[in-house]
């Protein structure tokens, strides 16, 4: 390892993009984990003062570096670092905002789509040969016509969602922890006031306490026997036995997710269902996008090292100037 040039260390897996930019200009700490950190010599560990991630970064982690002082965090959902920790010690986390929006603004449009027409189930009864064989696909028993469309969220993406839902001429509404000033969308105070208002939610909100198990059995009742629930946030926001519960006995229509509790795992009682489509969390998941968002976190890095400032700090840490 060069004694002049700084330490940036990744654990595990992160977007080769990222690697190619920063291996020219850093020297790269890898490890396949976190836990292997303490694999690492003690004068390695001292050395290192950068880190770029995606996944995990817990506080074992931030404790067994001394000389960290920033931690650049692949995805706009930044809950696999723990930033309490971070900020504590000073240690600048930055994630990668606004490069994304437009491409999982656009999935969930795409998703909400197969969910209600059942698109994905029609391709494959044409590929299959049966349109030929045994006639025309049966009608879709919903559509988009009509809808009163809830977003839980209403940040960046939610936006953008909102922004293209507005052409499919649907009544908007919306849940946030406070009403927004610059928006023509009706709010609710609750997430459960929000799925009685409405008969289609979209969830995109991040993984918080606040938020995990929100959209629980009693907000699916509310939803009703017409209502779909969209999900391209967390996981961990949906209340994942219940869902499956509403869906197999009716309490709601259908379901489209792109995001589950126990990634990759996807339960066998939900895959089984007729009434859900399911994404493998791909709504970011293009090769433009993606390079976007690695060249995010590389900038990152390389700004705070040259400039002592970075592009998108999270907000529980600091930066200095």
């Amino acid at each position: 390892m060069s004694s002049e040039r700084i330490a940036v260390l990744i654990p595990g897996r992160i977007h080769p993009r990222v690697r190619s930019r920063l291996v020219d200009a850093f020297d790269l700490v890898e490890i396949d984990r976190a836990e292997d950190v303490e694999g690492l010599p003690e004068e390695v560990r001292k050395s290192i003062r950068g880190a770029a991630v995606s996944g995990r970064f817990p506080a074992s982690l931030i404790a067994a570096l001394p000389g960290l002082e920033m931690i650049g965090s692949f995805g706009v959902g930044y809950d696999g670092v723990d930033v309490k920790a971070a900020a504590a010690r000073g240690i600048v986390v930055t994630n990668t905002p606004d490069v994304l929006n437009d491409e999982v603004a656009d999935t969930t449009i795409a998703l909400l789509l197969n969910t209600l027409r059942q698109f994905p189930a029609a391709e494959t009864y044409l590929r299959a040969g049966r349109w030929e064989a045994e006639g025309p696909f049966p009608l879709s028993p919903m559509s988009l016509k009509g809808r009163r469309v809830g977003i839980h969220g209403l940040g960046r993406i939610g936006l953008e969602i909102a922004a293209r839902l507005a052409p499919f001429k649907v009544e908007i509404r919306y849940h946030t922890r406070r009403p927004r000033s610059d928006v023509p969308y009706g709010y609710h105070d609750s997430l459960l006031s929000l799925a009685s208002a409405v008969d289609t939610l979209i969830s995109i909100v991040p993984a918080t306490p606040e938020t995990k198990g929100s959209i629980n059995a009693e907000v699916l009742q509310a939803l009703g026997a017409d209502g779909v629930l969209i999900n391209v946030g967390r996981g961990s926001t949906v209340d994942q036995p219940a869902l499956i519960r509403a869906l197999e006995e009716g309490t709601i229509a259908a379901a489209g997710l792109d995001v589950y509790a126990d990634e990759p795992h996807v339960p066998d009682a939900l895959i089984a269902l007729p009434n859900v489509s399911l994404l493998p969390h791909v709504a970011s998941g293009s090769i433009p996008t993606r390079n976007a968002m690695a060249d995010l976190v590389a900038d990152n890095v390389i700004s705070w090292f040259a400039e002592a400032k970075v592009l998108t700090p999270v907000p529980e840490t600091p930066q200095n100037s």
